[in-house]
């Protein structure tokens, strides 16, 4: 079971994308945390920390589109013990404008871990690989650590 790394609403998901830091096509699912919602970060699936890179940007609504691209942004990849890949990001918004992660490259961590947090009103994405079964459609609201928004 794949869990949300994030408290919030699930505003966006997309199929077939790529990303740099990934070797193939997967699912992306986005949870905007509003300001109300606790805004530490889980690990969506156990696995060992094989990369985190940190992407200067701006300040926009975490909500809108725009932001995956243009905001503050730390990527953290997880490799599985099975060999796949699951990227989470963290995009600062807004009123945030801080982005906390405590683990380092190489780190092993267990799925429902804290792993970082980010300031009010912003946004995490998940990126599966496309043999991932999601659990969630736009629009749920999700719990870090326990509610499933996928499975292998």
């Amino acid at each position: 079971m794949i869990v949300s790394p994030a408290d919030g609403q699930v505003i966006r998901i997309d199929e077939g994308v790529h990303h740099e830091l990934l070797s193939g096509p997967c699912r992306k699912v986005s949870i905007f945390m509003n300001i109300f919602n606790v805004h530490v970060n889980r690990i969506p699936y156990s696995g060992k920390v094989s990369r985190i890179v940190y992407h200067p940007g701006r300040f926009l609504s975490a909500n809108l589109d725009k932001a995956s691209e243009q905001n503050e942004r730390n990527s953290v990849l997880i490799l599985t013990d099975d060999g796949k890949e699951i990227l989470t990001i963290q995009i600062a918004g807004l009123i945030a404008r801080r982005i906390v992660c405590w683990v380092e490259e190489g780190d092993g961590l267990t799925r429902g871990e804290r792993f970082g947090l980010i300031r009010f009103g912003s946004r995490l994405e998940v990126f599966l690989p496309m043999e991932a079964k999601l659990c969630v459609a736009r629009g749920d609201k999700v719990q870090a650590g326990q509610t499933p928004i996928g499975t292998f």
